[in-house]
């Protein structure tokens, strides 16, 4: 604390500071290392009051301020109190003495590694809100920093929270907070500031540990073959789409080849028939075997991935041969369930060995580098975290075991490795593989087996992603299963799948059949990829299925919305929302563009309505009018600049929008720029790249098509100038 501040308190945690001449008020806490340092004020509402001031104690109770009025009167006190963290300032009346004003705390938080999100979840609310970059939103109420789970909640009538960067960064510094409370209103009439230490493993996570980032420092991307060829795609197949994947998605950022369903016996349902622990491939589908195959994959420039179900076996004979590693019932009978029919007792030190060994063959001799590893669902009995719960199950292990599932998920992280990237396949945040997993599906597979995907699927996916969007980023990444965009669906429907799938920035794993796939099919996956870096601004559980989805962008050049309003329905709805419910400052004017139709939907005040057709959504940009020529979109991707716009700046001298882009080699992407009444487009030029076209129509929206002949950062500059 500064040796100049006249008044100071330990208060929960809360090293508590006042200076009188400045107002400024301090508080640390020791144990989060976050600090808020400001002034603290009331404002009086009486016409002729005059100002009022914070003072010391006037008594001798000594955990209090003083609030006097312009004559030196004290009419009534702050009282400083607090509990488990939890610091508070109330706003007290004098007894027999009333009025009304406002309390209020305008300064600067410290919070090491903190973003700046939302935890008390609104009573009804149709938006849920994510972020790609340091954004803000007026809904905020708490900063989180990830690396020590810590919180700080703030707590007033009005909160707003601003983020202060590092210059010309990403990483925050600081940030601005300003609160402010009615002490004539019982319910309004105190300011708090409370750290939760433990935030998501006191509530959420009981394993918490954030992303090992050094690993998988993004959400997996790539291909997998189950739920269009089920369990038919031997390596030929694999091989024949990884053909195509490698020249129409690999550009794109499609990174891994993950093979499904190739152990022996393993063409026919159910898995609990398949030989998972043999390690013996199904000879017909994989007759050059696992290595082979991997090393194939690596050749095409993609990580090979691997899909296993450990927990039990399907064969018979590797039963016999090791009959005393397995459950049995009282009367000797094999135990079994979705993994197997005869399922291993990880009770036993030897079994769990095993589970190791043969992943780190696969890891280090076959040489695979992601494993999607099966059969941990929470959500059901069947599987194996809840199965190894039922008594009738712990009375089969050899030995007592009261943690087995946590024993089996850290022997299978030791077997692939340090290096190596694990999607637990179902995994769940209350459970021990977020210890060791990198990412986690969401919820069951989206197809049912030798089924096209269906209208119900599509919800499922949109309704697990939400439910646990919340952790998404945090622990691990979430994978709402693949991105099914064939003509099975409506291409309304896939535009839909695409939303869910890359708005999120979810894992992004293709799964139709490329060669299939017609070019608007194809372009959906592309535009899905690279996955965009997103994280929630909503930390806590979404049970409903909101309609609008609001990804908040901020780079160092600019800040811009992408939001998402889908129509769930089998009826064309009217939906829309206010400014203020997407956080969003409701007395300015933005430009909203649409993106799938590509058009330009006007200048916006206050609200936004639009009729929305059955089972489809409008996809927006919506940026603040700049009164002036400003960047308004890019067909690349879903999030319209959140992967692949790296700069704008707009030069007043010359009037020159200048910006600048990935591009992918010969590719042809279109820029949307906005030149407003009272400018007029003259040129544009590009560094590398051509200009096929330039076109701009009566609202004055500008359309660039731009293709290079390599990937590449493309420069571009758009010349206007300002009509006399």
């Amino acid at each position: 604390m500064e040796a100049k501040m006249d008044w100071t308190r330990s208060i929960a945690g809360w090293q508590v500071a006042f200076r009188q001449d400045t107002a400024i008020l301090e508080c640390t806490h020791g144990g989060s290392g976050c600090s808020v340092r400001g002034e603290l004020t009331f404002t009086s509402n009486a016409s002729g009051d005059g100002p009022w001031t914070v003072s010391l104690p006037r008594d001798s109770v000594r955990n209090r301020l003083a609030l006097c009025d312009a004559r030196g009167t004290v009419r009534g006190y702050l009282q400083f109190s607090g509990k488990a963290g939890a610091l508070t300032v109330r706003a007290l009346h004098r007894p027999a003495q009333t009025y009304c004003g406002t309390l209020a705390f305008n300064g600067v938080v410290v919070l090491p590694g903190a973003f700046a999100c939302r935890t008390d979840c609104p009573e009804r609310s149709d938006v849920v809100q994510m972020a790609s970059g340091p954004a803000d939103s007026t809904l905020n109420d708490s900063l989180f920093a990830p690396e020590t789970d810590t919180l700080l909640r703030l707590r007033a009538e009005h909160v707003s929270i601003h983020t202060d960067l590092i210059a010309d960064s990403q990483q925050p510094i600081s940030f601005h907070v300003a609160m402010q409370s009615r002490p004539e209103s019982a319910g309004h009439a105190a300011l708090t500031i409370e750290i939760e230490k433990d935030y998501y493993r006191s509530s959420y996570v009981p394993y918490y540990t954030p992303i090992d980032r050094s690993r998988c420092p993004s959400p997996p991307t790539g291909w997998m073959s189950w739920n269009v060829y089920f369990d038919q795609a031997g390596e030929k197949e694999n091989l024949d789409e990884a053909l195509i994947g490698a020249e129409l998605l690999k550009p794109f950022g499609l990174a891994i080849w993950s093979i499904e369903s190739w152990q022996a016996g393993s063409d026919t349902q159910p898995v609990r028939d398949f030989d998972h622990l043999s390690m013996q491939p199904h000879e017909g589908q994989f007759p050059h075997g696992m290595k082979w195959l991997a090393e194939e994959i690596k050749k095409l420039g993609f990580v090979p991935g691997i899909w296993t179900a450990p927990f039990g076996t399907g064969s018979s004979e590797w039963y016999e041969a090791h009959r005393g590693w397995f459950l049995h019932d009282a009367a000797g009978k094999p135990l079994s369930n979705w993994c197997g029919r005869f399922l291993l007792d990880p009770s036993q030190p030897a079994v769990r060995r095993y589970l190791e060994q043969m992943h780190r063959v696969m890891a280090d001799d076959w040489g695979y580098e992601f494993f999607k590893i099966d059969g941990m669902a929470n959500f059901a009995p069947h599987y194996s975290a809840l199965y190894y719960e039922l008594d009738e199950v712990r009375a089969a292990f050899a030995r007592r075991c009261d943690n087995p599932f946590e024993l089996c998920v850290q022997a299978l992280r030791r077997g692939i490795g340090p290096d190596r990237v694990l999607l637990c396949c179902y995994g769940h945040y209350t459970g021990p593989e977020v210890a060791v997993g990198d990412a986690a599906r969401l919820g069951g597979d989206i197809v049912s087996p030798g089924e096209p995907s269906n209208w119900h699927n599509v919800l499922s996916q949109a309704s697990v992603t939400l439910r646990q969007l919340f952790v998404h980023n945090i622990v691990w990444y979430g994978d709402p299963d693949t991105l099914l965009v064939g003509d099975y669906h409506t291409l309304d429907v896939a535009r839909i799948t695409a939303t869910v799938v890359a708005l999120p920035g979810l894992v992004m794993f293709s799964g139709d059949k490329l060669r299939e796939l017609a070019p608007d099919r194809m372009r959906l996956i592309q535009q899905a990829l690279p996955v965009c870096d997103v994280h929630p601004l909503d930390l806590f559980p979404i049970c409903e299925m909101k309609p609008i989805w609001d990804l908040k962008i901020r780079r160092s050049f600019g800040a811009w919305d992408v939001v998402s309003i889908f129509n769930w329905d089998d009826e064309e709805r009217n939906r829309g929302f206010q400014f203020a419910e997407l956080g969003l400052d409701d007395e300015r004017e933005y430009v909203v563009y649409d993106f799938w139709n590509s058009r330009f939907l006007g200048y916006c005040s206050c609200e936004f309505c639009a009729t929305v057709a059955p089972r489809s959504n409008l996809l927006l940009a919506i940026h603040l009018t700049a009164g002036r020529p400003q960047f308004l979109s890019t067909d690349r991707h879903i999030t319209q600049g959140g992967t692949c716009l790296k700069q704008v700046v707009w030069d007043a001298d010359t009037g020159a929008l200048e910006g600048k882009s990935d591009f992918v080699a010969n590719h042809p992407t279109r820029l949307t720029v906005l030149v407003p009444n009272g400018w007029r487009f003259v040129s544009v030029d590009a560094e590398r790249a051509e200009v096929l076209s330039a076109e701009i129509d009566a609202d004055g929206v500008l359309k660039l098509l731009m293709r290079s002949e390599e990937s590449c950062e493309v420069a571009w500059t758009v010349h206007t100038a300002a009509l006399v």
